[in-house]
């Protein structure tokens, strides 16, 4: 892409030095920050490849585009900026940007690079994703120049369909869990071997005693071998089916490869997902205070204000994590400046005192900068959504009346409202799936489990997902689930579907 985007010069590399320093100033923490601009149809290249200029080749990038594209040329949409959480952190400018937007988006992308250093989160990220990407990309255009672009790419579909099936808790395997866990995987898979072994024999004697009696059925011979050649496969982390399968599907070599690469790709992006609303919160918190207190000349105030009002204007149809976020900073920082927490305030029933409360304690600004290190995105709802904020906010649920062919309030309870929004972050809103076993009824079967956590099974996606399985597992994918009060299982052996109860 380098000869798509070009650095900053002139005006644009003064007001980056000017911003840079305003957010040092303020205690912002940030890897080196490389500013590049570009115009709207590159940046909408790098936005449907993730932020990253080489990736391989898929479909799916294309088609990425293509909405983005439609999304600018009818004017549903606009991206304002880019970065990219490296180190040195890439951010891309559009050109055609006003120069107080530039500067917004400056100041943005420094609450952004702050974020991705400092938040938990993001502690094990490889920040040389750039270089990654690009090697990950190599590999994937040799196999299909190899093996041929359809066959690769239809691999690649069956993997990302299964994506999103893996373990928050791998993003804080430290190196020395990762070697602790090769060694117990090394172990038991030693172990199994040498089981594998003594059954084998065991068998192997056992069978030349019925051979020799002639009461063995040629078909119950054909089964007993089958068994000894299945075996249960340690499960070390269910969540993570993509490692299971890693690990123990049949996979050709250059299969392995790119189901390493593509799960790699996944627990990259998979904390920017888990802190969508604290992310952009914090970048919002952080453009709007540099610029409303030092950026901003008088002649800028009303662009800067129409454009700060466009990105926090909340939707009809979903949360807008701009908003949702950066109030939920504000509200923390002026609640711990106030003392409005603990068990007084809390058990205060005097509604006046409570409204008037104020212990002077100044420690928003240390508060916010400690949330932003230590929370996702459901921690930082369930711990700071308070009552008291969704009133203040004029949140409410809402859904379509088919009666009267629009959405309606649902309710304004609080309760209601909280746990809405915190089952559509747990697990962004998906279904939970675990492995339970390789060798389901002694068959050498895969079994999933899904666990009814809120979200139920959708049986469309399900059969589809199964069937992207069978193809990587080459035998019978089962996966057991709980549909109004019953325990159902959906089975697909390579040619039907079954489901039973």
């Amino acid at each position: 892409m380098s000869g798509r985007t070009k650095p900053l010069e002139g005006e644009l590399l003064r007001i980056r030095d000017e911003i840079h320093g305003y957010a040092l100033e303020f205690g912002l923490d940030f890897h080196p920050v490389r500013f590049e601009v570009c115009d709207y149809d590159t940046i909408n290249i790098l936005a449907a490849q993730g932020g990253f200029p080489n990736r391989y080749p898929h479909w799916r990038f294309g088609m990425d585009y293509d909405q983005l594209s439609k999304g600018y040329a009818y004017g549903l949409q606009k991206i304002y900026e880019m970065v990219i959480n490296t180190n040195p952190c890439y951010a891309y400018l559009l050109n055609a940007n006003h120069i107080v937007d530039q500067k917004i988006v400056m100041a943005h992308v420094y609450g952004h690079a702050d974020f991705f250093k400092n938040n938990a989160w993001f502690s094990n990220t490889d920040r040389n994703m750039m270089a990654v990407m690009a090697n990950h990309g190599t590999k994937i255009r040799r196999y299909m120049e190899r093996l041929g672009q359809n066959k690769v790419e239809e691999f690649i579909d069956r993997v990302l369909s299964i994506e999103n099936l893996i373990d928050v808790g791998v993003l804080f395997e430290t190196q020395e869990l990762r070697r602790l866990s090769d060694e117990r995987m090394k172990k038991a898979a030693s172990e199994i071997a040498n089981e594998a072994d003594e059954r084998s024999t065991a068998l192997k004697s056992f069978m030349r005693v019925k051979e020799r009696s002639g009461k063995l059925a040629e078909e119950q011979v054909a089964k007993e071998r089958e068994g000894a050649d299945l075996r249960d496969k340690k499960i070390n982390t269910p969540r993570d089916v993509m490692f299971y399968l890693l690990e123990n599907a049949p996979l050709e070599e250059w299969e392995s490869d790119i189901l390493g690469i593509l799960r790699d790709e996944a627990y990259y992006f998979l904390p920017q997902r888990l802190t969508k609303i604290m992310n952009e919160g914090w970048a919002s918190y952080w453009h709007s205070h540099i610029m409303t207190n030092r950026a901003l000349k008088a002649s800028e105030i009303i662009d800067y204000a129409d454009h700060h009002a466009g990105v926090m204007a909340m939707s009809k149809q979903n949360i807008n994590p701009y908003k949702i976020g950066i109030e939920l900073y504000r509200d923390i920082e002026f609640r711990w400046n106030t003392g409005r927490f603990g068990k007084d305030y809390n058990n205060c029933e005097d509604m006046v005192t409570k409204h008037n409360w104020n212990k002077e304690l100044n420690l928003g600004r240390q508060k916010i900068f400690e949330v932003r290190k230590t929370h996702n995105d459901v921690s930082f709802i369930d711990e700071f959504f308070t009552e008291e904020f969704c009133e203040r906010q004029q949140l409410f649920t809402y859904k379509y009346n088919p009666r009267t062919g629009r959405s309606e309030i649902e309710t304004r309870d609080f309760l209601e409202i909280k746990n809405k929004l915190l089952s559509q972050l747990s697990n962004f809103g998906s279904p939970v799936i675990e492995v339970e076993s390789g060798n389901y009824q002694n068959r050498g079967e895969l079994l999933l489990r899904h666990k009814h956590l809120g979200v139920d099974l959708d049986f469309g996606y399900a059969s589809d997902t199964l069937r992207n399985l069978y193809a990587l597992w080459k035998r019978p994918v089962n996966i057991v689930s709980k549909q109004e009060e019953q325990i159902l299982t959906l089975s697909f052996d390579g040619r039907e579907f079954k489901q039973t109860k």
